[in-house]
């Protein structure tokens, strides 16, 4: 069960505590833009979109880059600079310096970091674990990552009533130096990379690699696109989550978190779920019965109110969470176990362009939507985007097979061939 794993336990320690950090984080900034800055829905949408918009612009050439390098030092790095990105909040509060500016400059650079971290974590466990135990990891990673949420968000809306939200930013940043540690302690060490002669543009080659890994194969493409449409609707709505609870049920700090941390205990209950319900209706179907099932209840999400109309919130984020987490499980074992290993960063951030590259533009879309329509309006169109993006998978081959394939043949049929021509050892780019 990976309890004895050293270097796991050290990595499962680490991503958690970053994971508390940044669902803290995801409370106390937009807190922070409305209670100190008098910030509105899209100024609220903006700061959504500035976290997430590093994966278009860096996205796609990170995942090369990755691939070229060790991935635990890319880690470590990545995890150091954003203990410093988030620690300068309240530094210059008290400086007298915030500003909404400034919360977006953080935001965009911890987007950064959070992007080469993402891609090298994604690529480094499938290399610390067996093909056979990577679908307990990832449960594993994927609960306790839940877990983490869970706490960090109650926590973040109590320290904001307690203490002031700015405070909360201290947190996040020690999560960092939590994560930082446990990454020193990991013993395990990749080989370093052989140095390669690479032809001018060979950069421009690798990436135009992932994209045709993602664009060309019929299981990776479905699932890409649902991810990039389901992000759209799914972070489009949470980006104004904060600001609707506080301004139309008219929640305080306080509440506001353990709120969204009672819905987020679904998220637990999907990452136990998956691997059982994938064991037994095969993991193409499971994926379509959390795609399809548990996140049409978002649209219970828009009839919250205070009082009793508190539950349509806590049932209707709480199934999202369920099914998101749960499809989250079964899609990276799947992709870990269906790519070679050279290759799992450029299909992470190939991928990750498309699923991650559309949450700016849906945080911006909702703040949009709540400044013009009202926030209300704005949160029943965005939630209805959730289930109507999971028609994607209905209408691909998941919908004709039990299993998604995991065979040594198909991951040769992604490798890449050599263009007809090229030298076997190209120039330094």
């Amino acid at each position: 069960m990976l309890r004895r794993h050293r270097d796991f336990r050290l990595l499962w320690c680490g991503e958690t505590a970053g994971r508390f950090g940044a669902s803290v984080t995801s409370v106390t900034m937009p807190l922070i833009a409305v209670s100190r800055l008098d910030a509105g829905p899209f100024e609220a949408g903006l700061l959504m979109a500035a976290a997430w918009l590093p994966w278009l612009v860096v996205g796609l050439p990170a995942g090369a880059w990755v691939d070229r390098m060790r991935r635990r030092p890319v880690m470590l790095v990545a995890a150091a600079l954003s203990l410093v990105f988030y620690a300068a909040v309240p530094v210059a509060d008290r400086a007298g310096l915030l500003s909404i500016g400034l919360l977006l400059t953080v935001a965009l650079l911890a987007g950064t970091a959070a992007v080469f971290f993402q891609t090298a974590y994604t690529a480094y466990l499938a290399i610390l674990l067996t093909p056979e135990d990577q679908p307990e990891g990832n449960a594993k990673l994927h609960g306790s990552a839940s877990a983490a949420e869970i706490a960090g968000l109650g926590s973040g809306g109590l320290m904001a009533q307690v203490a002031g939200a700015v405070n909360g930013m201290f947190v996040n940043a020690a999560t960092f130096l939590v994560s930082l540690l446990c990454l020193t302690g990991i013993r395990h060490r990749e080989p370093r990379p052989a140095p390669a002669r690479r032809r001018p543009g060979a950069l421009a080659a690798e990436v135009g690699e992932g994209l045709r890994l993602v664009a060309g194969d019929p299981w990776l493409r479905p699932l890409t696109l649902y991810g990039a449409a389901a992000n759209l609707a799914l972070m489009g709505y949470q980006s104004i989550l904060v600001v609707f609870l506080v301004r139309s049920a008219g929640l305080a700090a306080g509440p506001v978190g353990a709120l969204i941390a009672v819905a987020g205990a679904g998220g637990v209950l999907g990452a136990f779920l998956a691997r059982r319900i994938a064991a037994r209706t095969g993991t193409a179907r499971a994926l379509l019965y959390f795609a399809l099932g548990l996140p049409a209840c978002a649209l219970l999400i828009p009839l919250t109110s205070g009082g009793a109309g508190l539950l349509f919130f806590v049932v209707g984020a709480g199934c999202v969470s369920a099914g998101v987490v749960a499809e989250n499980v079964i899609k990276s074992t799947f992709q870990q176990r269906y790519c070679p290993p050279e290759l799992l960063g450029r299909l992470t951030t190939s991928a990750a362009f498309l699923n991650y590259g559309t949450i700016p533009l849906g945080a911006l879309l909702a703040g949009s939507l709540g400044t013009l329509l009202g926030l209300r309006p704005a949160m029943w169109i965005m939630t209805a985007g959730v289930p109507l993006a999971a028609l994607i998978l209905l209408f691909s081959p998941l919908r004709h097979t039990r299993d998604l394939p995991v065979s040594p043949r198909s991951q040769e049929a992604l490798r890449p061939r050599k263009p007809h021509g090229l030298r076997s050892t190209p120039e330094v780019g």
